[in-house]
């Protein structure tokens, strides 16, 4: 079987790990030369790199805090001079703090909404400038929280809110110069994030809940990733798939 990405650029924020490791290492699988960015964890996204290349890929990490604009702009820069013109944009990376209305201040909210929401509309803005004139996808990661309520995640479900919006309304922009936006909206995902925010032990309730039984890998979210991103997907756009075992 071909693969579906040949000679494509796809640049993956927060790849380091969990999620975004997945999608990197799934692109690459399919052809794609694969920009690892990470603010801060080198040695993980070193892994990532090493991991694609003894498979046989293309990949390079490079560092860049996508809340800030200066690092944006050199992030595709030195993607662009590395392996050319960007095809595909994944917007992976995300802060996710669990907190109760009164833990909530202007420190955690604006942590949530600058890297979120600002984050990922500053890198899409400078993303779309080195994408190729016959288009491209970009794929949003959303949550299902932005339409499934719950406690303690009010100020991280509003930021995914913001991102679906974003999402459908970047869609009809972009539609033109063909480059499609679409939403992969995870579920409850086991990765090294959801460990350290203690969150993993309502893993056996979630099973409960959940139509198919399980808890989500981070490869479920990376195959979805890769249909939006192919041309399996060339007529689709503005659209959220729910990639939560069935519980939406």
């Amino acid at each position: 079987m071909s693969k579906k990405l040949i000679n494509k650029v796809a640049v993956v924020t927060g790849a380091s790990k969990g999620i975004g490791a997945a999608i990197a290492k799934d692109l690459a699988n399919e052809g794609a030369s694969v920009v690892v960015n990470y603010a801060s964890s080198a040695l993980e996204a070193e892994k990532v790199v090493a991991a694609i290349i003894a498979n046989g890929g293309k990949a390079l990490a490079i560092q860049a805090d996508v809340s800030k604009l200066a690092d944006i702009e050199r992030l595709f820069s030195v993607a662009n001079e590395s392996f050319g013109a960007i095809d595909i944009l994944v917007n992976n990376a995300g802060v996710y703090n669990p907190g109760s209305l009164e833990d909530i201040d202007d420190a955690h909210f604006y942590k949530h909404f600058d890297l979120n929401v600002r984050g990922l509309m500053l890198t899409t803005k400078e993303a779309v400038k080195y994408f190729n004139s016959t288009g491209g996808s970009i794929v949003n990661i959303s949550s299902f929280v932005s339409t499934y309520g719950m406690a303690d995640l009010s100020m991280y479900s509003a930021t995914k809110g913001a991102v679906d919006s974003f999402t459908y309304s970047l869609s009809k922009e972009l539609g033109p110069r063909n480059i499609r936006v679409n939403n992969v909206n995870p579920g409850m995902v086991e990765t090294e994030g959801l460990h350290a925010t203690g969150f993993i032990e309502e893993e056996d309730n979630v099973k409960g809940i959940t139509p198919l039984g399980r808890i989500g890998q981070p490869e479920d979210i990376a195959n979805a990733v890769t249909f939006f991103a192919s041309e399996d997907s060339s007529w689709i756009t503005g659209e959220t798939l729910n990639v939560s075992g069935g519980l939406n």
